[in-house]
């Protein structure tokens, strides 16, 4: 069996040397260990860090894309240079390479298909309390889209079985991490959480420079999963909110117009008309999103269907 380790880099020269120091060369149930670096448009000297530290695969992405688009690069790079399993990790070094042999062990051993790294959220330094709000909530998202439990969800250390890997696919371009474990769930991929901890932080996060920043996109990603994968629920429920006031204040003006009072409020009737219609309206989006949604797994079968072909014609098969 072959493990490839991955590594997104974006300018990452300060870190990634002693990231890589730390990376095994033997991993308990592999044949064969490598190392592979998706170079996400670095303008420092990351590539040449990479390369005397004894880099097996470097993948240049030319222009930086985000973190989204240089995880599926490296998916997709390691599925065709054979790896059985790949694992995923940063180059700030947050995560312990110790850890790699326990990681992988869930999924080496038919466990699972997906392991995920679990930090202690809760006691983590130098997170924030809205921080560690935020992971929870991520990891609370994923439950209810997903109907999997994974006890750190944001967690980008993880390790991910080839029959996995060539089914995901992240439409999100900021990250990936919620996304795929969605996508999992969904088509019912064993997924496991390994305890793990954290290295002090090595560098300020270059996906949030502000806690503003850091609330409002979290906010953001976790409602645009909820609606992309569960969207006749998000819609029913938007539906729900839209038209309520507008049931109330018709029945208000049944209730007067049998009383004989309907005449100077009519207004209720108006209003609550005009909600209800809304409602509808939204209700009708619910179900043409969720006729989308169907689609979009049937595209995404084609895809990991076509992405095994070039995996095989790669391999000599």
């Amino acid at each position: 069996m072959k493990l490839i380790i991955q590594i997104p880099c974006f300018n990452e020269e300060d870190q990634l040397g002693e990231t890589l120091s730390e990376l095994p060369r033997k991993v308990a149930g592999f044949d064969t260990v490598e190392w592979l670096i998706i170079d996400d448009g670095s303008t420092d000297r990351t590539v040449e860090v990479a390369r005397a530290a004894g880099v097996d695969h470097i993948i240049s992405q030319g222009h930086n894309q985000g973190l989204a688009r240089a995880f599926m690069t490296g998916i997709e790079a390691g599925l065709k240079r054979g790896a059985d399993v790949i694992v995923n990790t940063d180059a700030d070094n947050q995560y312990p390479a110790r850890y790699i042999d326990a990681l992988t062990k869930p999924v080496r051993e038919g466990e699972a298909q997906i392991a995920i790294g679990a930090r202690p959220i809760g006691a983590i330094e130098h997170f924030s309390p809205i921080k560690r709000l935020l992971q929870k909530l991520g990891s609370w998202a994923v439950a209810k889209a997903s109907g999997t439990k994974v006890d750190d969800a944001p967690s980008g250390f993880r390790a991910i079985h080839r029959d996995a890997a060539v089914r995901l696919y992240v439409f999100n371009p900021f990250t990936y991490t919620l996304e795929t474990l969605i996508q999992a769930g969904r088509m019912g991929i064993p997924i496991a959480s390994v305890p793990i901890d954290v290295n002090p932080p090595t560098r300020p996060s270059r996906l949030f420079r502000s806690t503003g920043r850091y609330v409002a996109r979290s906010a953001k990603i976790i409602l645009r999963i909820l609606v992309l994968y569960k969207p006749l629920r998000m819609f029913t429920w938007a539906a729900f909110v839209i038209a309520l006031p507008g049931v109330l204040a018709f029945l208000r003006f049944l209730y007067l117009y049998a009383t004989g009072e309907g005449g100077g409020n009519i207004q209720s009737l108006v209003i609550g008309a005009s909600l209800i219609a809304a409602g509808a309206v939204v209700m009708v989006g619910g179900v043409l999103a969720d006729l989308i949604a169907a689609n979009r797994v049937l595209l995404a079968e084609i895809r990991s269907r076509q992405l095994l072909d070039e995996i095989r014609r790669a391999r000599g098969e």
